[in-house]
């Protein structure tokens, strides 16, 4: 009850729906559709019967078996032109009957509503506080620039004053079926609304109403949606892969709720997920980031953060919390469900453990560019060597390439991490050849018109290898190393540790690039035989898979 008003719930069901045949009964995420109106209203604080009215057998006995009551249709309030008042109407005398009581509020709940919540649900009850209030609606904001059309005149007209963005119209709602509740005295067999109407506004995931194959499949996406908070940084001694692979993998996630986790020491990564208009949460410490955890209560745990520790693994898990590494090494990997290790394809016996260029997520741009021609003259070189360079690799190959007898031209990409930007700029201003970009959003666009890429043995090295353009690799440390993809047999050249390299062997090796036609030919065959789009969709197969067993587990 609610304020001393005994309240029924109507759900109408007929067997006979024809956009989507058998609807009401159809397994919607593994649950028959009308399951879900029912068990909004079961678990109603203030809801006091639950009644499915329906001509259908089929509906009869699944609807029982969620808990509800039901009462019978007859064949003549089950036809298609038959509006849902009287259908309330006679289902409400039903119970009447049957309990020798009346109602004080009769609300219908459409099992075509999915996604509705329970809490709204209490909320459309709470307006009845009000005795001034005879019906409530469950509306969804439609603002839009709307055009009607006069029959007379034959002409279209627009239903608004002036033409503004969406968000300066003026609220216009329309009705989303999910809910309409009645004081008892106002339903009858020709309506179920009375003079004083009230709405309570809902989202736009509450207010989709299944009606066709379309309106089912975004329900179904939305039943599937998971919270996934991303635990990520960037920083000189890292690099801004790590943001950028996740920014990435977020940019494929839309039908989940992604919020970034990002340490506040590190403003570096702050800049770049800011600039990406992706939400994110500052944290200063491990105790204040599972504080933050705790507020978002995520389904799942994405870590991009290198070697993590088995407490802070462990204490991730001990909150429910299904965990993904990324790149990770430490001794937190034996406890996270999934651990992605696209560098490192060395055998691992750990099964939850996956590895090698199958698991790299290209970012968007790299998936819509052509495959590299080779040309026979080497007119353009890119140096790029990510985010920060801590060696700075860049402004030796630089000095290394102007010994030479190149004339072509230069392009030069620094991160948002290099330390002596200007100083670079300074010292090579004289040489016309050599052009410097800074804040580079399309590095697919000069990776494809460079005939000769310098770069490290990170994640770039996947990037150029999407498309085929002969590489030079130096490695910034040793963990770079171990990154084995940047290899000959994948159409590379690596040059090992690039500080135990002298600059007169990056010279030499690059002027055997430049005058090896075949060379050049080998290494873009090799590179483009490797498949390297459907890293994110191979991740995501898994994850999906290790999640249904995951949870499993948990109901067991």
């Amino acid at each position: 009850m609610f304020n001393n008003n005994k309240i029924l719930v109507v759900i109408p069901a007929r067997g006979g729906s024809k956009g989507i045949p058998r609807k009401n009964i159809r397994l919607l995420n593994n649950r028959p559709l009308i399951s879900y109106a029912i068990g909004v209203a079961r678990s109603s604080q203030y809801v006091d019967d639950v009644v499915v009215t329906t001509d259908d057998s089929e509906i009869t006995l699944i609807a029982e078996k969620f808990g509800a009551s039901v009462v019978r249709r007859s064949s003549e309030l089950a036809s298609d032109e038959i509006p849902l008042d009287p259908v309330v109407y006679n289902a409400m005398i039903q119970k009447e009957k049957l309990a020798f009581d009346e109602y004080d509020i009769v609300i219908t709940l459409q099992p075509t509503s999915p996604l509705l919540k329970t809490q709204t649900l209490d909320k459309a009850i709470e307006k009845f506080e009000d005795f001034s209030v005879d019906s409530v609606i469950s509306v969804v904001d439609d603002r839009h620039l709307k055009w009607g059309y006069d029959d007379d005149n034959q002409r279209y007209f627009p239903l608004y004053m002036q033409r503004v963005n969406r968000q300066y119209l003026p609220k216009s709602f329309r009705e989303t079926g999910a809910i309409l509740a009645t004081r008892r005295a106002f339903v009858n067999e020709t309506s179920r609304l009375g003079e004083n109407i009230s709405i309570i506004e809902v989202s736009r995931e509450e207010s989709i109403d299944i009606d066709t194959y379309e309106d089912w499949w975004l329900a179904e996406n939305y039943l599937n949606r998971k919270r996934i908070a991303v635990v990520v940084n960037a920083y000189n001694e890292i690099g801004t892969g790590h943001i950028y692979r996740c920014l990435s993998i977020a940019s494929k996630l839309v039908f989940h709720e992604v919020l970034f986790l990002l340490d506040g020491s590190h403003q570096l990564g702050i800049n770049i997920v800011d600039s990406y208009n992706y939400p994110y949460e500052i944290y200063n410490g491990e105790n204040e980031l599972f504080d933050k955890l705790e507020q978002y209560n995520p389904q799942i745990v994405i870590n991009d953060i290198l070697d993590t520790s088995t407490d802070y693994v462990l204490k991730l898990k001990t909150k429910g919390y299904f965990v993904v590494n990324f790149e990770d090494l430490g001794t937190g990997t034996e406890f996270a469900d999934v651990v992605f290790d696209a560098l490192y394809e060395h055998d691992l016996s750990e099964n939850h453990i996956f590895t090698g260029h199958k698991y790299y997520v290209l970012k968007d741009e790299f998936y819509f560019q052509p495959k590299k021609i080779i040309t026979q003259n080497v007119e353009n070189i890119l140096i790029t060597f990510g985010g920060t360079d801590p060696n700075n690799f860049t402004e030796r190959v630089i000095n290394a390439i102007t010994k030479t007898s190149y004339e072509g031209r230069i392009n030069v990409i620094l991160g948002l991490g290099y330390s002596d930007k200007e100083g670079l700029i300074s010292r090579i201003e004289s040489n016309p050849s050599i052009q410097v970009y800074t804040n580079v959003s399309n590095i697919s666009e000069f990776m494809f018109k460079a005939d000769i890429i310098f770069t490290s043995a990170g994640r770039t090295m996947y990037e150029i290898c999407s498309l085929g353009v002969p590489t030079i690799c130096l490695c910034q440390n040793e963990r770079e190393l171990t990154h084995v993809f940047g290899t000959n047999a994948n159409g590379f050249i690596n040059m090992g540790l690039g500080i135990n390299v002298d600059d007169s062997e990056i010279m030499n090796q690059f002027i055997e690039l430049v005058n090896d036609y075949d060379k050049r030919i080998d290494m873009n065959e090799k590179m483009l035989s490797i498949d390297l789009k459907n890293g994110f969709e191979n991740i995501w197969v898994i994850i999906k898979e290790e999640y249904r067993k995951f949870e499993l587990n948990n109901k067991s």
